[in-house]
């Protein structure tokens, strides 16, 4: 009996899933399919198609990055959690969907963040900033505030779309800064935003430091302040919301590769070593530099944990964010 449970489970890691008859164990049938539930040019599609070139060569199969945005990147996490567990779909799993949305949706969305999903790896985080054209008199958070007291109605900012961390972003300071309204110009991803601030329809925005930091450099956006704890030592001159007064303003935009729940375990095992080899590459780490992207530093049980843990204290602080009133 033991030496049959022993040729069994030989089987079935030297095949990772098993496929259908005459189908190629998992890699080989097809493609993988990445999806990110934001337009292409923002903070996740950056990383996914720099992850997408690495994870391709270590597993020896395409993995195809798939741009499904809608609702905040809940449409696209959605598709990924109706997805069978097979190891060809993953998603680019995000705060925006697997927290904020989440909450903001509850019964309404019929997907779990825990238990519809397993979750491989997180592979970066980053803070938020908001962000004002440059010709714009305003170059700090309480010049921001002191301008939406004196035009109320004059100021607007975009960010990825209504729910998604930015937009919580936004009316945090908001709240902090006295209640000031403003109003929000919600898109369908961050890239078209600074495109349209660039053009002087916009004025400002709040997106990642990672999908901003080269708009940052060239001058194109003017940052007022970070949600990381300390500074950024990329940016060393961009202050944090926290040394500025709003303590409670701290933030760390995370995304993660999930799969559906019920992949099969040497599938999940195969993704995670892959991933953290990715994370590892050289090109990798340059190109997170440059951005300022820090990497993910968890994987697999550790991974499902963090995910589980920010969306309980994340809960309480969204439901009181006000951002399902938009």
């Amino acid at each position: 009996m033991t030496r049959r449970r022993s040729a069994f489970g030989l089987a079935m890691a030297a095949g990772l899933a098993a496929p259908a008859l005459g189908q190629a164990p998992w890699p080989r049938a097809r493609p993988i399919n990445l999806i990110v539930p934001f337009a292409p040019g923002g903070t996740t599609d950056i990383v996914a198609r720099i992850l997408a070139g690495e994870l391709s060569r270590r597993l020896d199969q395409s993995v195809v990055v798939e741009n499904r945005p809608g609702a905040g990147a809940m449409l696209g996490t959605g598709q990924a959690a109706r997805a069978a567990p097979d190891g060809y779909t993953l998603v680019l799993s995000v705060i925006s969907a697997m927290v904020v949305g989440k909450v903001l949706g509850g019964d309404r969305v019929p997907w779990d963040p825990d238990r519809d999903f397993a979750h491989v790896a997180m592979v970066m985080s980053t803070p938020y900033l908001i962000l004002v054209r440059p010709d714009l008199p305003i170059r700090t958070p309480a010049d921001l505030a002191a301008e939406a007291r004196r035009r109320p109605d004059a100021l607007s900012y975009g960010t990825s779309g209504i729910g998604s961390m930015p937009h919580l972003v936004m009316l945090r300071f908001l709240a902090a800064a006295g209640g000031l309204a403003m109003a929000h110009v919600p898109y369908r991803g961050g890239a078209q935003i600074a495109t349209d601030i660039a053009a002087g329809t916009l004025p400002m925005m709040v997106d990642s430091l990672t999908a901003a930091s080269a708009n940052i450099r060239s001058g194109a956006l003017r940052p007022l302040a970070h949600t990381w704890p300390e500074r950024v030592p990329a940016f060393p001159d961009i202050p944090t919301f926290r040394e500025l007064g709003f303590a409670d303003l701290v933030v760390d935009g995370w995304s993660g590769i999930a799969a559906p729940a019920r992949t099969p375990r040497p599938v999940l095992e195969r993704l995670a070593a892959a991933t953290r080899e990715a994370l590892e590459a050289p090109d990798v780490v340059r190109r997170y530099a440059e951005t300022a992207t820090a990497p993910g530093r968890v994987f697999l049980e550790d991974a499902q944990r963090f995910v589980r843990e920010e969306l309980a204290v994340w809960a309480p602080v969204v439901r009181a964010s006000g951002a399902a009133s938009d």
